[in-house]
């Protein structure tokens, strides 16, 4: 995926691009992101993300400040990971677009659906989710006797 680029006066120059997981940037977000989770939920443990997964990087003036991944479920759903936003860099609209990118990339390989899940403790997930389209659906796999999942579909179209 070539990097999608925009600019607002508020954000610097927004890019998003395709990175390998062993990417250091990558790797920072991911660890925040655990840790905002183990801040929210307990240490539980994250859910797995496929060997396959493809990761997106969004990075405001070259410095990476948000991340997402998907996964295939099967031939025609992709499954959303690892959605994240550094906290300086929330409420200017990254997530939304890093959201975008990843659906367009889902679409591209293919997937007519894409999942997720999210928590309870965050309302700022669900918010963006469910203002993008996505339906609460029942949760699934490891998430069905979870009491703070939630679990979120739609359909992807062509953009």
């Amino acid at each position: 995926m070539d990097g999608a680029q925009t600019r607002t006066p508020q954000q610097g120059r927004l890019v998003i691009e395709e990175r390998p997981r062993t990417d250091r940037g990558l790797t920072v977000l991911l660890d925040a992101a655990f840790g905002e989770l183990v801040a929210r939920y307990g240490p539980e443990g994250r859910s797995q993300v496929s060997d396959g997964a493809r990761f997106l990087v969004a990075a405001v003036d070259g410095e990476a400040v948000g991340c997402g991944a998907v996964q295939r479920v099967d031939d025609l759903t992709g499954e959303l990971k690892r959605m994240y936003v550094v906290p300086s860099h929330r409420g200017r609209g990254i997530a939304r677009s890093l959201l975008a990118a990843l659906e367009a990339l889902a679409h591209g390989q293919g997937c007519q659906r894409l999942r997720l899940a999210t928590g309870a403790r965050q309302p700022e997930a669900i918010a963006l989710y469910e203002t993008c389209g996505y339906t609460r659906v029942e949760p699934y796999g490891k998430y069905v006797n979870d009491p703070l999942s939630r679990c979120y579909d739609k359909a992807l179209t062509a953009r």
